[in-house]
């Protein structure tokens, strides 16, 4: 055999194979390989969109938080003041009732002082009477001597 035709037939069947693997076997290699790029890339490009929307989240979460930490203390400052508004009330009713209570007592007083003075001037009087009679040794007749026993009771 002559090395120039063994060399030719093993070009020509070597041409034939590169042409058939171009042709059937290289595209669905290229195809898959493109395919599997491509979901990389769009894995990748996910997983980017993903990292993005959950640190959105987490500040959307932070910004909640925050806001719901600020509504709680305000609520819990109004509640504070409230307590304290009605606590003030409370003793301002309970110190004006105490007046009350207070100034009707001192009127209640100065009312029995002037019925146990009242009460003291007839006694004086009856004894007065007692003892005028005992002195004069007779009986003094009140009903004469209403104007006398008025005077008398009037300056004790």
């Amino acid at each position: 055999m002559n090395i120039n035709a063994t060399l030719f037939a093993q070009a020509i069947v070597f041409a034939i194979l590169v042409l058939f693997t171009m042709k059937f076997v290289w595209p669905p290699i290229a195809k898959a390989l493109d395919e599997r790029a491509l979901k990389i890339s769009e894995g990748l490009a996910a997983s980017e969109k993903a990292k993005t929307e959950l640190a959105g989240a987490n500040k959307r979460v932070e910004e909640e938080l925050s806001k719901s930490r600020n509504e709680s203390a305000t609520r819990l400052a109004d509640a504070e003041r409230r307590a304290q508004m009605l606590i003030e009330d409370a003793k301002g009713r309970a110190t004006d009732e105490a007046s009350k209570i207070v100034a009707a007592a001192r009127q209640e007083a100065e009312q029995q002082v002037v019925k146990a003075r009242e009460a003291l001037r007839e006694e004086v009087a009856a004894l007065a009477v007692k003892g005028a009679e005992q002195i004069l040794k007779r009986e003094v007749n009140a009903g004469v001597h209403a104007e006398l026993l008025g005077r008398l009771k009037a300056e004790l």
